[in-house]
């Protein structure tokens, strides 16, 4: 549930999306709360992707204000898979965890040396690799190397990220595993998370809507 006493997560004023000097959308205005879960929508080409990188810094802001109201960065999940070939299942998201400098054997903001087994285990079960931990993603199929980059979602709550930026999540996946999945969104917002998610499915836990297509230059 939105909790509109508390300062923004994140607020959007008039900024303006695209690459170099090749404009997709104009003018985007959004305020993100606690608790919020926001469908980002357009058509293709419309800057959805564009504007998920510009928002954590991979990409430049042209014009207009991006405010971050926390000094704890968003956690970004790509549709490009983010996770490296060459390391385990285990040793990836472990790697996760040291980025944000978190201990996941005490919870505390410190470097992490190992991924606790239980959190560990429960991350794989959930999306489905129980047992696939000292596994060398490269030795997965394109499918599990998906689901390994959503049990960041497992390991990542509000105390280590409030904001989750996701890139096509529910693509390739099964019925079962995007119902799991709006059920994992719908406990972090609940967790005082805040979610901007981009889909061409239907979002049903979603309570914003953010359509690019309203701000086409």
């Amino acid at each position: 549930m939105t909790n509109s006493d508390n300062p923004p997560l994140l607020s959007l004023k008039q900024v303006d999306v695209g690459r170099g000097e090749f404009m997709l959308c104009q003018g985007v205005n959004l305020t993100l709360n606690a608790g919020d879960i926001c469908h980002l929508i357009g058509a293709n080409g419309t800057g959805k992707t564009t504007l998920l990188m510009q928002l954590v810094g991979m990409l430049p802001t042209i014009n207009g204000q991006i405010h971050w109201h926390s000094d704890i960065p968003p956690l970004f999940v790509s549709h490009q898979l983010g996770i490296h070939p060459n390391l385990t299942v285990a040793q990836n998201l472990n790697f996760l965890l040291n980025l944000y400098g978190i201990d996941a054997k005490t919870d505390t903001k410190t470097h992490a040396q190992a991924l606790n087994a239980n959190l560990l285990s429960d991350a794989l079960a959930w999306v489905g690799l129980l047992g696939y931990d000292n596994f060398l993603c490269q030795q997965l199929s394109a499918g599990q190397s998906r689901r390994v980059n959503l049990a960041r979602l497992v390991v990542m709550t509000p105390r280590h990220t409030p904001v989750w930026l996701l890139d096509e999540p529910l693509t390739a996946l099964d019925v079962a595993m995007v119902a799991k999945l709006e059920q994992r969104l719908q406990a972090f917002s609940e967790q005082g998370g805040a979610v901007l998610m981009t889909s061409h499915q239907a979002l049903n836990v979603a309570n914003k809507q953010l359509d690019l297509s309203e701000y086409l230059p």
